[in-house]
């Protein structure tokens, strides 16, 4: 049977507003560098009045919508499955994930009197990406926003690690799966940050269960997961949780494993000037890629040409016409 979507995906509804800083400054405002960190709204509020002279451009954010975002400007079909409060933001992000071509939960019922979760990216000169986030709503997401019918008929659904900070997120993705494997949609995790492998290793585990069919880790995340610092071993661990995986290692390319090899993937060189969004990128080309009749080479090729293009600019996003000039030209090969 045809699915009405290719990717279900949950995630955090989180308002990104960018600040482009330096490291002298993170430091005087107190802020870990290089890591995302949960903050209390008046935090939160302190440091965007703090910074108001640096603030870049807002857009519709959290992991994994910019990860269905991404598969959306390729041509596939998402379903993003999330909680925004009834306020100005979150007017702002139902917009635009409607603006992009992905369905969603509805908000008018379940949208209470929270405030919409917003995200702070903190830009450093050597591209290194700061997050910290409050995420208001969004912290309750649970069951009740998630839309069994539009999950089973998805190929796959796309859980993003952060939702682990939230126990009744974390309870409605172990839910989720359930659902999924007994539909037959293909289960996929995203570790998100190496902090959540870090503090939330033992969640992360509920929510691996007995394992997904795609597994996506970076280098660091999958080292602080199997408790080491050898790349093979962590290679090893990935392969007791996960069917297929892709493990992303910067500007060192990724590695893919098939289900039986393991599959070297080189990524073009460039400049990085931010590096925002570009796991959650590589999950859409990836993802979009098996979807649409890739082998998991060329899927993989697809992912980390987009990747690369996507930290070459401010932010988490590429032109949709720079998508599919990056989609034809991986076709074409």
């Amino acid at each position: 049977m045809g699915h009405k979507y290719d990717v279900y995906g949950m995630g955090n509804a989180l308002v990104d507003m960018e600040f482009e800083v330096t490291p002298e400054q993170l430091a005087s405002l107190g802020i870990d560098k290089g890591v995302m960190t949960l903050v209390e709204e008046a935090r939160e509020n302190e440091l965007i009045a703090q910074l108001a002279q640096q603030r870049g451009k807002q857009s519709s954010g959290g992991s994994a919508a910019n990860t269905l975002v991404a598969l959306a400007q390729l041509g596939g079909t998402g379903f993003y499955a999330c909680k925004v409060g009834k306020d100005e933001a979150g007017a702002f992000y139902l917009q635009d994930l409607n603006d992009c071509g992905l369905d969603t939960n509805p908000h008018h019922e379940s949208a209470g009197e929270g405030i919409t979760g917003k995200c702070l990216v903190f830009v450093t000169p050597d591209a290194d990406r700061t997050m910290n986030t409050f995420l208001g709503i969004s912290g309750s997401l649970s069951v009740t926003e998630m839309d069994w019918p539009a999950l089973r008929q998805s190929q796959y659904l796309y859980l993003e690690g952060y939702l682990v900070t939230s126990p009744s997120a974390k309870a409605a993705c172990i839910e989720a799966k359930a659902i999924a494997e007994q539909s037959g949609v293909k289960t996929c995790l995203s570790l998100s940050d190496p902090n959540m492998a870090k503090f939330f290793q033992d969640g992360l585990k509920e929510m691996l269960g007995q394992g997904v069919d795609l597994l996506f880790a970076n280098e660091a995340e999958a080292l602080e997961m199997a408790g080491t610092s050898d790349l093979n071993q962590a290679i090893a661990y990935c392969k007791s949780i996960a069917k297929n995986f892709a493990l992303t290692r910067g500007g060192e390319g990724s590695l893919i494993f098939d289900g039986e090899n393991l599959l070297t993937i080189s990524t073009p060189k460039v400049q990085p000037i931010d590096t925002v969004g570009a796991g959650d990128m590589y999950a859409g080309g990836f993802l979009y890629g098996l979807t649409h009749g890739m082998d998991y080479e060329k899927a993989g090729q697809l992912a980390s040409e987009t990747a690369s293009r996507v930290v070459t600019c401010y932010g988490p996003r590429l032109a949709t016409a720079t998508l599919q000039e990056i989609l034809q030209s991986v076709q074409a090969v």
